[in-house]
């Protein structure tokens, strides 16, 4: 919870520092806001949910500026900058961040609308794998994660299955 009279302000981090710089803000006495969301992970050959930060190299800040010297968070370790214009930082309008914590879930994670991107019988490009550039129809989805499309392959159409960030619009 935040002060009656604070309100909220953008930090700007250092890559992947996101964490390292809202433990440091609270260690001050600010209170802070990290909306983070469950991403799909992929390394040697495995698949893997990890929360990432929403925006990434972003978080907010609430800062009550008649009772807190808001310079201190310029050098705090983490912290690249404060969002301002000119020298003074700049509020975020009110209700964005109320608006954002409305949409976590029980874990405090953002839910992100998982629905298919594309229409039935949309051109569409595969991105990566196998058939890395070929073009197809959007057929539908085949569980929440993974698309089925139809590819032209030797003269004919035929539907495969394939990871849902594997493909864009054509």
């Amino acid at each position: 919870m935040i002060a009656s009279d604070a309100r909220w302000y953008v930090v700007q981090t250092h890559v992947h520092a996101e964490a390292k710089a809202a433990s440091h803000l609270m260690r001050q006495g600010y209170a802070i806001y990290l909306p983070r969301y469950l991403k799909r992970r992929r390394h040697a050959r495995r698949v893997e949910m990890v929360a990432a930060p929403l925006f990434p190299r972003y978080l907010f800040v609430a800062i009550d500026r008649m009772t807190q010297r808001w310079r201190s968070i310029l050098s705090t370790v983490g912290v690249t900058q404060l969002v301002r214009l000119g020298d003074e930082p700049t509020a975020v309008p009110a209700g964005v961040v109320e608006a954002l914590q409305g949409h976590e879930d029980d874990r405090g994670l953002i839910k992100l609308d998982t629905g298919p991107r594309f229409t039935p019988g949309a051109k569409i490009r595969v991105v990566d794998g196998v058939f890395s550039d070929c073009l197809g129809l959007f057929e539908g989805m085949a569980d929440r994660e993974r698309v089925a499309i139809l590819l032209d392959l030797l003269g004919r159409k035929v539907r495969i299955v394939l990871d849902g960030q594997s493909v864009a619009a054509a």
